[in-house]
């Protein structure tokens, strides 16, 4: 393999850097495009969890009876948005048919890999220096409860990711408050994964934004691809609002707007946009842990100079729009597990919302289009866009260069039948 290629990557959030970022260390020569300023999105407002314990896939069995439960209920943390739409009737149908038990313990061992391998790359970013000292803490995440309900659920993934080796204890509600033991907590327990960890997003993005161009990468922002043009089984040129691009490889790492982008060569790659919100609160909490608070389906993140409320999966197509009452539900949710916690107006006011790319079964798709040669798809990652955006920038860099793979990416197949 002739080493230093020239390559386009689509899309600059956490998926798109990280590929730079690995193909820049293997010599190749590589442009970053984005049609944002890369200042938003779902790389900057996600939970910033790096989650090996997230095993289980969203498309799991009773994933559709409560997304039908939920799908009038606008607030609600799961919500459809009913709509007459042929390709969300038809990614329905694979997520519902990806729904069952086999499937699910299919994919578990496969998630745990790629988690365990991204959570390596971020320790071995932090470890080059290149990016500075960013924060990546080993405090491990918390499932906190409030209902037996919830516990004995969640209990059955916990033994799950014992035997899958990854480490967890559980805690009642006395040992949770020693764990957290600065703000008072309203729930009976948790679960506590200490395989996790944490970081702050905006300052990964920042440093990592800062690193590449000065290293050989161009990073052109606000410039949006307008067509692509084939040539037999090739991708020969990519015309974008400010030039033309003849790439030797192109990555389609562009999140929720991969499908669009694969429309302009006829793929029909099912992804759906799955819209999270998040509160930050720069005034102390005295939340020192990261806790997923599991009645009231959100996350909690102590980030640096601010604690970050997260949450919900809200499937109404491509959009920015803030719903209000989604923002005041995660507000709401995490007032009720920390007693005394008030999220101000003013901070529910300056809430934003990201886009995660959803696929039918919850895997993402790494790897090469079957069509074209010199096309790969790097998107996917629904909520563990943030968790596995290094391990697939680095596996996007193998196969451009040809080298072993870090893991087995079969079950990432791009074109795969659902």
């Amino acid at each position: 393999m002739g080493s230093n290629k020239n390559i386009l990557v689509i899309g600059g959030g956490i998926v798109g850097l990280s590929t730079a970022y690995f193909l820049q260390k293997e010599g190749h020569r590589v442009t970053v495009l984005d049609k944002s300023d890369i200042t938003s999105g779902a790389s900057f407002v996600n939970a910033g969890y790096i989650t090996p314990s997230h095993i289980i896939p969203l498309a799991s069995p009773g994933m559709i009876s409560k997304g039908i439960k939920y799908m009038f209920d606008s607030s609600s943390p799961f919500y459809i948005k009913p709509r007459l739409d042929m390709e969300f009737m038809k990614w329905s149908w694979y997520f519902k048919k990806s729904s069952t038990k086999s499937k699910v313990e299919k994919a578990m061992p496969v998630i745990m890999d790629i988690n365990l391998l991204s959570r390596e790359l971020f320790e071995d970013i932090k470890a080059s220096g290149d990016l500075g000292d960013f924060h990546l803490e080993r405090k491990g995440l918390l499932m906190m409860y409030q209902t037996d309900k919830e516990r004995n659920h969640e209990m059955e993934v916990a033994k799950r990711a014992g035997d899958l080796g990854l480490e967890v204890s559980h805690l009642d509600a006395n040992g949770l408050q020693k764990l957290e033991p600065n703000i008072e907590l309203n729930a009976l327990g948790a679960f506590h994964y200490e395989c996790d960890r944490h970081t702050t997003p905006t300052q990964f993005m920042e440093r990592m934004l800062g690193f590449l161009p000065k290293n050989g990468v161009a990073i052109n922002k606000n410039e949006e691809v307008l067509d692509i043009v084939v040539n037999g089984d090739r991708v020969a040129e990519v015309k974008t609002s400010k030039g033309t691009y003849q790439p030797d490889e192109v990555v389609f790492a562009a999140g929720s707007w991969t499908s669009h982008l694969s429309k302009k060569l006829n793929i029909k790659l099912p992804l759906q946009a799955g819209k999270g919100y998040r509160i930050n609160v720069a005034d102390t909490t005295n939340i020192s842990m990261p806790a997923i608070l599991m009645e009231a389906k959100m996350a909690v993140t102590p980030m640096n100079g601010f604690t970050r409320f997260a949450g919900t999966m809200e499937f109404s197509g491509i959009n920015n729009i803030i719903r209000k009452e989604r923002v005041e539900a995660i507000a709401k949710g995490a007032e009720q597990f920390y007693k005394g916690l008030k999220i101000s107006n003013e901070d529910k006011e300056n809430a934003k919302c990201g886009l995660r790319p959803v696929t039918p079964d919850g895997l993402p798709y790494i790897g090469k289009s079957m069509e074209y040669k010199n096309l790969i798809f790097a998107t996917g990652h629904a909520m563990m866009g943030w968790s596995l955006g290094p391990a697939t920038g680095k596996l996007v860099s193998e196969i451009i260069s040809g080298k072993t793979m870090s893991m087995e990416i079969t079950s990432f197949a791009p074109e795969r039948k659902f």
